[in-house]
């Protein structure tokens, strides 16, 4: 009986897997390619499953809104984030991997605030 139940969780678990990893896809992002932003911060959104910084870059028609995600809340604090790492308003630079269909987005790869601190470090 033992056997069985044992069977039937590794099963279920190697099901499950690839649903998991799939969630977890950077393939919407181009990462042969950096893009770097400079703008200011609109919101930053401390989420599960991802936090998001909506920034406000200027353009040549007026101001466009990029959305940046980022990785997990527990994701983040591991490398020094915090919920008040940054803040609306906060002049940043932030370099991306757009996103390849050529919208205002992409994944987060590092940043630095006005005064060239790295974002997410302790001030």
């Amino acid at each position: 009986m033992f056997r069985r139940i044992a069977m039937a969780c590794a099963i279920a678990a190697g099901l499950a897997a690839p649903a998991a990893q799939a969630h977890h896809s950077y393939a919407m992002f181009d990462r042969s390619k950096t893009v770097t932003l400079n703008g200011t911060i609109r919101q930053f959104q401390w989420t599960n499953p991802h936090s998001w910084i909506q920034l406000e870059v200027p353009g040549e028609a007026g101001t466009d809104e990029w959305s940046i995600e980022m990785g997990s809340p527990f994701e983040l604090l591991r490398v020094g984030w915090t919920s008040t790492s940054v803040k609306a308003g906060d002049k940043v630079s932030i370099q991306v991997h757009p996103v390849k269909d050529g919208s205002k987005g992409g994944g987060f790869v590092s940043g630095t605030d006005a005064q060239g601190r790295e974002l997410g470090k302790a001030k």
